[in-house]
């Protein structure tokens, strides 16, 4: 899990404890009812707007957003600078057996797409079509926690209301219009607290987590439509260092280091 989203998420929380706890109790804050209005209403509103392929997958979506994220844009420029060498060297059609063992199935379908001797702009659409899609079904969960971010203070909202009808019926007990009162905006509370710390953050981090896939893979597409066109390898490592941030760039300089001290040492 990312240490970091789910720490800032209690964190977040535990700032709003803590401001209560200053000025009050936080038992004067719960409230079953506003809780069941606020989180009921927006869960089955967001239900109600999208697709049930993508409402079954909510909790999936909640892992997700907060697990942390494994892309290796270096490994991936590593294997494919190693298939680059190999094609050069004997190629095309000598990558095929290490594109078969290849994890990576947006990257071993590229290259069996070169092995197979597909026109290269018929590669690059074939993959830009998967990344296109990709990112249309992730920009629906992203959606459903943005609109589940703006139903929450409605529902809220809705909760206050009900709060106030039925403080305003029991108008000849003044002595009940203060407690009532208080209960009511309670569910306002709610509403905003679950929007803000819960569901907008969850959306953000998916739109994140969108972000960095897309650009791995059309990194590998650069990889891969370079290794077609036989270009020489250390131009290709140069053109997908683009892709990395400059910490990483200087991680893949000194991994190269390494790897070729070893090399020698070998020898």
């Amino acid at each position: 899990m990312d240490i970091m989203g789910i720490l800032g998420i209690i964190l977040g929380f535990l700032c709003m404890a803590i401001g209560i706890m200053i000025n009050g109790t936080l038992g004067s804050y719960w409230d079953s009812a506003s809780i069941f209005i606020t989180l009921g209403g927006t869960i089955f509103a967001a239900m109600a707007s999208v697709r049930f392929d993508t409402f079954k997958n909510l909790f999936k979506l909640v892992g997700i957003a907060l697990r942390r994220d494994d892309t290796d844009f270096t490994g991936s420029i590593q294997t494919l600078i190693h298939l680059a060498n190999i094609a050069r060297k004997d190629g095309v059609l000598a990558i095929e057996g290490e594109a078969e063992n290849l994890e990576d199935n947006f990257l071993k379908k590229g290259l069996l797409l070169v092995v197979d001797g597909s026109d290269p702009e018929l590669v690059k659409n074939i993959l830009q079509t998967e990344i296109n899609f990709i990112e249309e079904r992730h920009e629906q969960g992203q959606s459903m926690f943005k609109s589940m971010a703006s139903y929450a203070p409605a529902f809220g909202m809705a909760g206050t209301l009900i709060g106030l009808i039925n403080m305003l019926q029991e108008l000849d007990k003044p002595e009940t219009l203060g407690p009532a009162m208080a209960v009511a905006l309670i569910t306002t509370f709610y509403g905003v607290l679950l929007a803000n710390l819960w569901f907008m953050p969850l959306a953000r981090r998916l739109e994140d987590k969108t972000i960095i896939e897309i650009s791995h893979k059309e990194m590998i597409i650069e990889g891969v439509l370079s290794i077609q066109a036989g270009e020489n390898p250390r131009i290709i490592e140069e053109k997908l260092k683009a892709f990395l941030s400059q910490e990483e760039q200087e991680n893949v300089e000194v991994n190269k280091r390494f790897n070729v001290a070893g090399e020698m040492q070998d020898g």
